[in-house]
Parts: structure tokens; C-alpha cells; sequence
């Protein structure tokens, strides 16, 4: 446990930090997983600016690596086409 009163802080910070990136990570996922099961071409072309939006968001903020999200977006693309 920490003995500083910054330490304490520091840990106050990494746990809501790591509170949100799971939040924001789970939800990427589940965005992901629901546009592959998507079966109609015409639907999931429509839902695919959304999902980019959020994988780009992801790794803006790091949450996922940058080639990650391009490896995401380029196959989820690859499905509508």
C-alpha cells in the first residue's frame, strides 16, 4: 500500500483510469461483435461508419493499438464488400 499522500492519489487515478478503459474497451468489443452478426450486406454497410467511429476513438485514446484498429476496420470493410 502506498505511504505518500501522492501515491494514494496516483492510485485513486489509475483505478478510475482503468475503470473507463474498461468500459470504453468492453464496448468496443460488443460493438465489433454485433456488426459481424449482422447477416444483411445493405444493413452492416450502414452500420459501418459508426463502428470505425469507434474503433478510431479506441485507439485515440489507446485503448487499442493504431495498427490494431486499422487491422479491425479493414476487415470488418472486407465483410460489407
Amino acid at each position: 500500500m502506498p505511504n505518500h499522500k501522492s501515491a494514494w492519489k496516483q492510485l485513486r487515478q489509475n483505478e478510475k483510469r482503468r475503470m473507463q478503459n474498461k468500459k470504453h474497451k468492453s464496448f468496443l468489443r460488443k460493438t465489433v461483435k454485433d456488426f459481424r452478426a449482422v447477416e444483411d450486406p445493405a444493413r452492416s454497410k450502414e452500420e459501418l461508419p459508426s463502428v470505425v467511429s469507434a474503433i478510431d476513438k479506441s485507439a485515440k485514446k489507446g485503448i487499442i493499438h493504431h495498427r490494431k484498429a486499422a487491422r479491425l476496420k479493414s476487415r470488418l470493410a472486407r465483410k460489407t464488400a
